[in-house]
């Protein structure tokens, strides 16, 4: 099962609106999973500000004090927002990967949600509503994103099985279906050095697009190797900086539906996720083609 969503917003008068268009999406698939969701928003950024989205079991312990203790470490200004059970660090571009050292240094319990320049991750053990709730995603403004709500068939339900999966700068993925090689691929993408830190399949598909670009492929070159190499079901949507992508594997039974009008496109793992998006009356509709990739950038 699991349930999928994708906004890309080409019209920028409707960017404060991301969030609320995002979790109502997410909201009409809570059927399809149940056990825990999450939300990747793309937001302005900075010239040269860098950020972690961090996640803690113990908040009240973890981030009071954690910012003047970074700041100090990385001889550098850093700002800490704290959203509920995340918090959003943001310092010097070029200070990033040593902040994340840092961290699992100072609070060895944190997590690392994403890091990079727009990208910030919000997820949670719960159903959707709950979770968007708890982390005001209605709020949020951006220029795209994607959300997911699970159904744990392959590894446990727990915060760090929930997607999305964050596994280079700015790339996330979410996924429907069941990855059959993974574990092989697993110790393949370590031995090239790529981290993976949960048992989650998903997380491997993530971290082997994460490694065909680091190898200097774009994302759709990524996405379309991953039709030879990864083996199983999958309907794969594909946050970066810039851009959305989506992907089916040949047989695509996961179910998909895609909507595109000159305000925005859109993705939903059924045709309902999308029935409150502005001027769906009008927008053309169609289901994604299998073993096709889909991909559109500012």
């Amino acid at each position: 099962m699991c349930g999928i969503v994708g906004l890309f917003l080409k019209d920028k008068a409707l960017e404060p609106q991301l969030g609320a268009l995002l979790t109502d999406m997410l909201i009409t698939m809570t059927d399809r999973g149940p056990d825990s969701a999450g939300i990747a928003i793309y937001s302005d950024f900075s010239e040269g500000t860098g950020k972690l989205t961090i996640q803690s079991d113990d908040p009240e312990s973890d981030f009071p004090g954690l910012d003047s203790q970074l700041s100090e470490a990385l001889n550098a200004e850093v700002s800490i927002r704290v959203i509920d059970t995340h918090a959003v660090v943001e310092t010097a571009h070029e200070k990033t990967a040593q902040a994340r050292s840092v961290l699992t240094a100072l609070r060895p319990g944190l997590r690392v949600m994403s890091a990079g320049e727009s990208i910030e991750i919000f997820k949670e053990v719960g159903l959707p509503k709950n979770v968007a709730d708890r982390f005001e995603v209605t709020k949020m403004s951006g220029s795209h994103g994607i959300g997911h709500t699970r159904m744990a068939t392959e590894s446990a339900v727990t915060t760090e099985g929930a997607h999305p999966f964050s596994t280079g700068p700015d790339q996330c993925l979410v996924h429907n279906g069941s990855l059959s090689n993974h574990n092989s691929l697993r110790r393949k993408l370590v031995r090239e050095g790529v981290q993976i830190e949960s048992l989650n399949d998903t997380e491997v598909g993530a971290a082997y697009l994460t490694w065909k670009m680091q190898n200097g492929a774009s994302l759709g070159e990524a996405l379309t190797s991953s039709l030879e190499d990864l083996d199983g079901f999958f309907t794969f949507v594909v946050g970066t900086k810039d851009g959305f992508g989506v992907v089916r594997d040949p047989i695509a039974c996961k179910p998909a539906v895609m909507a595109e009008t000159d305000q925005y496109v859109a993705f939903g793992s059924e045709y309902r996720a999308l029935v409150n998006l502005p001027g769906i009356e009008d927008a053309k509709v169609w289901e994604p083609e299998p073993a096709t990739v889909y991909f559109w950038n500012h």
